[in-house]
């Protein structure tokens, strides 16, 4: 990454505070949610998705320590069966496709999350097919970007009970997450462990503050949050294209 100002390091650690925030939180979106607002920093994914891919990787085995017991492992199956090759898929595009075209898939994505935070629109899942549709369009962003939860947590959330939700998501982050970083380092693409290491401090406090609002958002009393969340993407994702 070049030179940056103090006042950039400082947007890197916030942004990082609300990454862990957000994983911890609602079980997803630490990546969809905080990528568009680092490519403003420094526009460039590969050099960013290593680093989150580590936190979510080290953070999710922290928070399903001792709760394994807890993860619906039949459906977890079911579902990687449909994920896994448009997942590998996805990280071979990632790894091909030009910077800008990412740049510009990534805002494109969450772009469209922000406006069904604004409008309260939960993407759902009806019936098998369309199960399957969400888990491989959501298994190909996820390989190019790190941002399909919210297509994958709507099949998830109709055949997951509430309260093994966010655990059984983790073991699946999980997954996804090593193919996607054991790929970068078949490749040879650099693993920037030193920025992993310098934002773990940051990440913590996110994660920290993610669980303790944990409760509260699942009782579907954060509305007015996400539609605030959904109106400061939208800008920001607008913002980011005009930009690229």
């Amino acid at each position: 990454m070049p030179e940056v100002t103090i006042l950039q390091l400082f947007s890197i650690g916030l942004i990082f505070i609300w990454s862990g925030f957000v994983r911890s939180g609602i079980g997803f979106g630490g990546a969809a949610l905080s990528l568009p607002l680092m490519l403003i920093i420094h526009n460039d994914p590969l050099f960013w998705l290593p680093i989150v891919a580590s936190h979510l990787l080290i953070f999710s085995c922290i928070t399903l320590y001792k709760r394994l017991d807890n993860v619906d492992w039949e459906y977890l199956k079911k579902a990687l069966w449909i994920i896994f090759i448009p997942k590998i898929a996805g990280v071979m595009g990632l790894l091909n496709l030009p910077s800008d075209i990412l740049v510009i898939m990534i805002y494109g994505i969450t772009f469209i999350y922000g406006l069904t935070y604004v409008f309260n629109y939960t993407f759902k899942s009806d019936n098998r097919y369309v199960d399957r549709t969400l888990l491989i369009l959501g298994g190909y962003a996820s390989g190019t970007s790190l941002i399909g939860a919210p297509l994958i947590s709507a099949v998830f959330a109709r055949h997951v009970e509430l309260s093994r939700l966010r655990d059984t998501l983790f073991v699946l982050w999980i997954i996804l997450v090593v193919i996607k970083l054991s790929t970068f380092i078949v490749f040879a693409i650099d693993m920037q462990f030193k920025y992993t290491i310098y934002m773990l401090p940051f990440v913590t406090i996110g994660h920290v503050l993610g669980l303790k609002a944990h409760n509260y958002l699942i009782q579907g009393e954060g509305n007015r949050f996400k539609t605030i969340l959904g109106l400061i993407l939208v800008v920001i994702c607008i913002y980011g294209l005009l930009t690229v």
